[in-house]
Formats: C-alpha cells, structure tokens, sequence
C-alpha cells in the first residue's frame, strides 16, 4: 500500500483559504506556524543526539555535511554558509550540498530530487569519511536523491541524521540519528517551504549552534569566534574585545589589527596582557575555549 506523506494532506483549517479576508487569511497561516516551534522542541532528545556527534566529528577533523532537494536542500546550504562569519569555520569543515547543484539554489530543478544515484555519488566525490556527520534533510522524508546519499554515507563510514517533517518517513529509518518534526498538512497542501521549512530552519539553528558552543565558539551568548568581513562584523568584534576585554574602544581596535582579526584572540590579549601569539597559544592549550582561558580554575 502507498501511504502518502502527512504533508500531502489537505489542511482543514485553511480550506477555502483563497476566499477569506487578507487579515484572516494571514492569521490561519500564522496559526499554523505557531505549532511548529512546539513540534521541534518534542524531537529535542533527537537533536541533541545528533548535536553531541556533530561536536564530536568536528572535534576529531571531520565535517558537516547538509544535503537535501528543493528547499530543504536551500535551507542545509544557508545554515552552513552562515557558519564562517559566525563562528569562524572554513567552507571545508561545515558545507551543504543540493540536488541539482548550485544552480538548484536559485531556481527550482524538482526532477534532480528523484536521482539516488546522483546522491551517492555526491558523497564519493566529498570524500565523506567516518570522522564526518551527514545530515540528509527532506520534508516528505522520502527523496531518493537523500536517501541515496544517506545510504553511501553509512557506507563510508560516516554518521548520519535523517531529517523529515512527515510521516512515514522512509530517510529516518534510513539514518542513524532520526530526527522527525511531523508537522501535519501544509497551509497549501504539498507545500514544504512552509511549516516544514520553518521546522528545518529551527533544526539547523539547533544542529550548527548548538555543535559550535560545544567547540567553545562562544563565550556565553557572544559570538567571539565572528570574523570580521565587513563593517558591522569589524565593529561587533571591537565591542566585544572592549567589553570582555575590559578595555576602552581605541584600545579595543588596535588589538583587533594585531590579533589578524580575531576577536577572541584580542580579547585574550587585553585581559592577559600578552602578545597574539602567546595568546593564540593560551587558546590552543585551552582546546579553544576562552572561557577556559579568562578563568582556568572556576568554581
């Protein structure tokens, strides 16, 4: 028997959606978006799991990889591409790679979801290894472009996350780690870029942040690994050399110039006293973890 996905459903509460008033219409929609954080926070146990073994891949030289289709497939590429400016990874240890390719992020190729072929092969040519985490996401949790490259992933070594927003969810039984945010029928049925896409934004924030404060990324809620690429990333990390550093802002700028950039290193600088590298070594002996380094012997 053929079981549909619970997203193909038809959505009671927004039927005849086309002909309520915009406000009313929008409230339905906005009805249906305030269940999804409640959905997410039940598969927590889940992604914990999977936070904890994308902590200790990275940790041992490994990486994390997104894949998926369409726009879960969007949505791995834009939660890994957000990695560098935050938290000062390299492109090579957090990426997402989509059906289709990068052409896939700007316009919709849907038949490249349905190639498992295609998707193992991603996997060959990345080299996935057993130190990497592989987190395949679907909505329906039934592309077979994502389930293919699970598959090889396992093969290889690796760990791997199963990620839907649907049941039955064929991918999830398919990984190692099942995380499955069922969200019910969409606003507009079969359309995953809504309910399920909130639901896999809200379980990459979760995935990234949560494995990159595990590294010692942070200190606290600050973001003192943000590398500063632009104006507004220069003067954040002035503030935070100033602030946790205990300095005044001049100061704070001088030592963000001699530390190549690097917040956390200036920070180290200012309240050490020391130069760059006797504080990018403190740093290392600390595993990375500032908080280790400004207080080596807490309470």
């Amino acid at each position: 028997m053929n079981t549909l996905p619970s997203t193909e459903l038809v959505n009671p509460h927004t039927d005849g959606i086309d002909r309520l008033p915009t406000d009313e219409m929008l409230r339905r929609m906005n009805d249906e978006d305030e269940k999804v954080a409640g959905i997410v926070r039940g598969c927590i146990p889940e992604i914990a799991h999977a936070v904890d073994a994308i902590a200790e891949g990275l940790r041992s030289g490994g990486r994390l990889i997104y894949v998926g289709a369409g726009t879960s497939g969007r949505l791995g590429v834009l939660d890994a591409s957000e990695c560098l400016p935050t938290f000062g990874v390299s492109v090579e240890q957090v990426f997402g790679i989509i059906a289709g390719g990068e052409r896939a992020l700007t316009k919709a190729i849907e038949g490249a979801e349905d190639d498992a072929v295609a998707g193992a092969v991603a996997m060959d040519e990345v080299s996935v290894s057993k130190h990497d985490v592989v987190v395949g996401m679907s909505a329906s949790g039934g592309a077979p472009y994502v389930r293919g490259a699970i598959a090889r992933a396992r093969e290889r070594g690796a760990v791997t996350v199963g990620v839907a927003c649907a049941t039955p969810a064929p991918l999830c039984e398919d990984a190692d780690i099942s995380i499955q945010a069922v969200v019910g029928a969409e606003v507009l049925q079969g359309s995953t870029r809504l309910k399920s896409g909130t639901a896999q934004k809200l379980i990459c924030n979760m995935l990234s942040t949560g494995a990159m404060v595990k590294l010692g990324k942070t200190l606290g809620n600050r973001m003192v690994d943000v590398q500063a690429t632009n104006l507004k990333l220069v003067a954040r990390a002035q503030r935070l050399i100033a602030d946790l550093g205990q300095t005044d802002l001049e100061t704070a700028a001088k030592l963000l110039t001699e530390s190549g950039g690097s917040a956390k290193v200036g920070i180290v600088m200012a309240r050490k006293g020391v130069s760059a590298s006797t504080a990018r070594e403190l740093l290392a002996a600390a595993g990375g973890f500032l908080s280790v380094v400004l207080d080596p012997t807490p309470a």
